[in-house]
């Protein structure tokens, strides 16, 4: 008869407090309904809003028609979140966060590869996110907010939220929710008084815009489970990230959608379209407070990211400063530059997340080992390079020397230039069918489930 080896979590303890070290317990203390709104909210980005451009206009190809980007759109989004999903089960059952989690897909010491990638997008997304944040204030006030200003109150703000993650994340669903869905409305119902432009387009590069919406939400699985091993439940924890982020995202990249069709597909100019609106000011307004929700999640996951790499860390400090090295990176940094090296760390987490979802699929979450001294395991780790190598040879990227490499080899392998490829789904795929036979658990090895409690 098979034995169950999930261990015993703890109780749930409605207020508790997430851990200050990775030695110590993680509380199951989210509730479905937390879950919800914490990934709703995360749904919703005002980058999301500007971005849905990459969707529309595809690098390379036609553009899409209205029905063909709307389509894939909920096409890229579903696919996208059904693995975002497994991965947050997964953060349920063994109660790890995400990077402790690689241990037992890669090894303890080969998950600081992917753990030092992981710190790198973060802190690149968290500053991002500051000066998005400041463009929609100054935005707001005409630019009588100097932009220094900006930026320190967003990292500010930011930052305190840090402090007490998990009380955020029951503030989020029990006030900010309702109002983000009150401006989602009012955008809404104010961009829908006109008809929606005709778009001159085709479905030629369909697949390549279901890459794009798929690879947005991918984007959160190396994040995932520092949140969901608060869940209460795996089942809850899987509706939180399907469900909550899934239906967001697809409103607020439609509502792109419809902006850009006003506005001749100039990103720039949406802003101030939402703001021109009937009770815009109010709607954006909420939008542009509640962005430091996505900031929050990234400044909060670095923490855990390090911790991974010293367990004893304080993760308040460690927020404290980030936050203060994110506030002075924006001020001081460029950060269009680092944009095409942040969709590259992106390429590199959608195989990966393909060899999690093969190894969840063999082992169900049992005899995962998240230990300190869990062994590498080769075989996930091929399957990894293999799947980004084909990342790289369908989506080279932008960086100079980096995609010339790429391309070159793309071009000499016919693997370039197919509208119908979607280097996402490639990627994911050939990473699962390579991991699928090296996924199942080691028999005669030392096998141990990371339960709460144990040392990490």
């Amino acid at each position: 008869m098979a034995v169950d080896t999930r261990p015993e979590l703890p109780p749930a303890v409605p207020h508790a407090e997430a851990p200050t070290t990775l030695n110590e317990p993680a509380p199951r203390t989210l509730s479905l309904f937390d879950q919800l709104g914490f990934w709703g909210n995360l749904g919703v980005s005002l980058l999301g809003f500007s971005g849905a451009i990459a969707i529309l206009a595809p690098y390379g190809v036609q553009p899409l028609s209205f029905t063909a980007a709307v389509t894939a759109t909920v096409v890229g989004s579903v696919l996208g979140g059904l693995i975002l999903g497994g991965s947050l089960v997964l953060g349920a059952r063994t109660g790890a966060p995400a990077m402790v989690l690689l241990r037992g897909l890669l090894g303890a010491k080969a998950s600081f590869v992917p753990t030092a990638l992981n710190i790198a997008q973060c802190l690149g997304w968290a500053v991002f996110e500051l000066v998005t944040i400041t463009i929609g204030l100054q935005a707001l006030t005409d630019g009588a907010l100097p932009r220094w200003l900006c930026l320190v109150l967003a990292g500010t703000a930011t930052t305190a939220l840090t402090i007490w993650p998990l009380g955020w994340i029951r503030a989020l669903r029990k006030y900010v929710s309702v109002l983000v869905v009150f401006a989602l409305v009012v955008l809404v119902i104010g961009l829908l008084r006109e008809p929606v432009p005709e778009l001159a387009g085709s479905w030629q590069g369909f697949w390549l815009a279901v890459d794009s919406a798929m690879a947005l939400t991918i984007s959160w699985v190396p994040l995932g489970a520092d949140y969901a091993r608060h869940s209460r439940s795996e089942r809850s924890a899987f509706a939180g990230g399907f469900l909550g982020y899934g239906l967001t995202q697809i409103t607020c990249l439609v509502i792109g959608l419809i902006a850009l069709a006003q506005v001749a597909q100039d990103g720039e100019k949406i802003f101030d379209l939402f703001i021109g609106l009937p009770l815009g000011i109010l709607a954006f307004s909420i939008l542009v407070i509640r962005e430091c929700d996505q900031s929050f999640a990234n400044v909060y996951s670095t923490a855990i990211s390090l911790q991974n790499l010293r367990p004893s860390l304080d993760r308040r400090v460690l927020t404290v400063s980030i936050g203060a090295l994110i506030t002075m990176l924006a001020l001081t940094l460029d950060i269009d530059d680092y944009a095409n090296f942040l969709y590259l760390i992106g390429g590199v987490f959608i195989p990966m997340s393909g060899a999690l979802i093969a190894a969840w699929i063999r082992s169900r979450g049992h005899n995962w080992d998240t230990s300190s001294d869990a062994p590498t395991r080769p075989g996930m780790l091929l399957a990894w390079f293999i799947g980004f190598v084909c990342y790289q040879l369908i989506n080279p990227g932008s960086i100079a020397y980096w995609s010339d490499f790429w391309t070159s080899a793309g071009t000499r392998l016919h693997t370039l230039g197919h509208t119908w490829l979607s280097a996402s789904i490639a990627s994911f795929a050939v990473a699962v069918l390579v991991a699928l036979p090296f996924a199942g658990p080691r028999s005669g090895s030392r096998r141990r489930l990371a339960a709460t409690g144990s040392r990490q």
